[in-house]
C-alpha cells in the first residue's frame, strides 16, 4: 500500500495487485468483495457503484488510457458524526478499482477519520490473498 499526493494536493492510498496475488478475478468481483466488507461494518453504509469506464467511454470527448480495461468506483459513507457542515465536503467515500492486463489497482482518498482509513486499508490489503 502506497500513500501519495495526487496532483500535489489529494492524499491517496494505492494498492497494486498482480492478478496472481488475489482471488479477485474482475473489477466486479472486487467491488462485491468491498461491498460485503461495508455491509459487515456497522459504521459504513453502501450507496452505489459507479461505472466510470462506461461513463467516460460514452462521452464524445471521453478519453481512457489504452491499458485500462475496466474502472469502477464503490461509493459509501462512514458517518458516525456530523460535527460541522464542512464534514459533508469530505463524504461520502469512494474506492476505485481499475483493471489492467496483469493487475488490479485499488485507490482511495485519505479520510479525515482514522477509523475509516484503517478499515479501507485493511480491506484492500486483504485482497492480497494468494
Amino acid at each position: 500500500m502506497k500513500q501519495s499526493l495526487f496532483q500535489e494536493k489529494y492524499p491517496v492510498f494505492t494498492l497494486e495487485l498482480n492478478k496472481d496475488e488475489t482471488s479477485g478475478t474482475s473489477v466486479d468481483a472486487i467491488i462485491e468483495y468491498f461491498k460485503a466488507r461495508i455491509d459487515e461494518n456497522h459504521d459504513a453504509k453502501f450507496i452505489a457503484v459507479f461505472d466510470h469506464y462506461a461513463h467516460t467511454k460514452s462521452l464524445p470527448e471521453g478519453e481512457i488510457a489504452p491499458e485500462i480495461l475496466d474502472a469502477k468506483n464503490l461509493i459509501f459513507c462512514f458517518g458516525v458524526k456530523i460535527p460541522t457542515p464542512g464534514v459533508l465536503a469530505v463524504r461520502p467515500r469512494s474506492i476505485g478499482v481499475v483493471e489492467l492486463a496483469d493487475k488490479f489497482i485499488i485507490t482511495f482518498m485519505e479520510a479525515p477519520m482514522p477509523r475509516a482509513n484503517n478499515a479501507m486499508e485493511s480491506w484492500a490489503k486483504a485482497l492480497k490473498n494468494k
